[in-house]
């Protein structure tokens, strides 16, 4: 089976000041098509950055990026924001919604860069998803009219109005109370197993672990294991060989 995410010696440096920071070092895994997958570590891990270049928001400072086998590494901006625009769907912790638009418009917003895409085109999308996420009577209310919980479910619906391959979420549920995250998590799930899309998650919320049926623990910018959940069964975990014993790809 071909990865929908393949990331080969990755590692991502920062300069601060005149210290050079590792964030990620000699990252290597694949993902495959429709997994459910949590990202967890502690803050300051690389869950994030290893997020941002999964999405394209970020570029390697070494290795290579492949998204539906495609190497993404060294692609333009432009290049990279027509990827995103047809391939990547995002939700935040903070819900990025703008607040002057409707929640129909901010499901749209995302499509008006997709010029194979008609007016009517995205009608249909907006409809189709707002109904699939339960707020087709929210469509002409602003953020600020919905709770926390319709919030993150209209950004839900922007990110799979593109009809990504994945969907990145990075702390989705960090913002929200216990009961209505445990809620927003069935709902992608349930997109998850109805849809096919890849999810991948960066989070340490246990909930959204509970949720998963692939797991990768990062530490200190580097893969410490490597999880799966069979029907019925608990984690089988897998430690990360170190850099040097490591394969080409390790799938999660």
């Amino acid at each position: 089976m071909s990865s929908v995410v393949r990331i080969e010696r990755v590692s991502r440096e920062y300069q601060l000041g005149d210290q050079t920071v590792r964030a990620l070092n000699d990252i290597t895994l694949a993902i495959e098509p429709g997994v459910f997958l949590a990202i967890s570590g502690p803050s300051g891990s690389g869950k994030t950055t290893l997020l941002n270049l999964i999405g394209c928001i970020d570029h390697p400072s070494s290795g290579d990026i492949y998204i539906n086998e495609d190497n993404v590494s060294h692609k333009s901006a432009n290049e990279l924001a027509d990827l995103r625009a047809r391939s990547i769907g995002f939700i935040f912790q903070t819900f990025n919604l703008l607040p002057v638009l409707s929640a129909a418009e901010n499901v749209e917003y995302p499509l008006l860069r997709r010029k194979d895409l008609t007016a009517a085109d995205r009608q249909r999308r907006v409809d189709y998803f707002l109904n699939i996420v339960g707020l087709s009577s929210y469509a002409n209310n602003r953020p600020n009219q919905l709770s926390g919980g319709q919030r993150q479910r209209v950004a839900i619906a922007r990110a799979l109005a593109v009809k990504p391959a994945i969907v990145l979420a990075d702390e989705p549920t960090a913002n929200l109370d216990k009961a209505t995250g445990i809620d927003i998590l069935r709902l992608m799930k349930k997109i998850n197993e109805h849809l096919g899309t890849t999810f991948i998650f960066s989070t340490h919320d246990q909930k959204v672990i509970d949720h998963a049926n692939r797991l990768i623990k990062i530490e200190d910018g580097a893969i410490k294991a490597f999880g799966i959940r069979r029907p019925k069964s608990n984690w089988q975990m897998v430690r990360a060989p170190s850099p040097a014993a490591r394969p080409a790809a390790h799938h999660s």
